[in-house]
């Protein structure tokens, strides 16, 4: 372990057998989340952002898309 990077073997891991395009899609949302997060947005919203990076799936729901664009958008405008 160094500067926050984390060496795992492979045996480890858990695979969830993603297709190439589905793990391309969870980097996505990794970086999108990765972009907004810091220690000083409110709880709440570093709560969610925590819970999406934590999701067994490739996807966002229509709600959690919208949610975490209007995070982004107060973020970032």
């Amino acid at each position: 372990m160094w500067d926050g990077e984390y060496t795992v073997g492979l045996q480890h891991l858990k695979s969830y057998n993603y297709l190439p395009a589905e793990c391309e899609q969870m980097r996505v949302i990794c970086d999108r989340i990765n972009r907004v997060y810091s220690s000083g947005l409110e709880e709440s919203v570093q709560k969610f952002l925590e819970s999406l990076g934590k999701l067994n799936r490739y996807y966002l729901t229509d709600l959690e898309e919208k949610v975490l664009s209007l995070v982004e958008s107060e973020i970032e405008g």
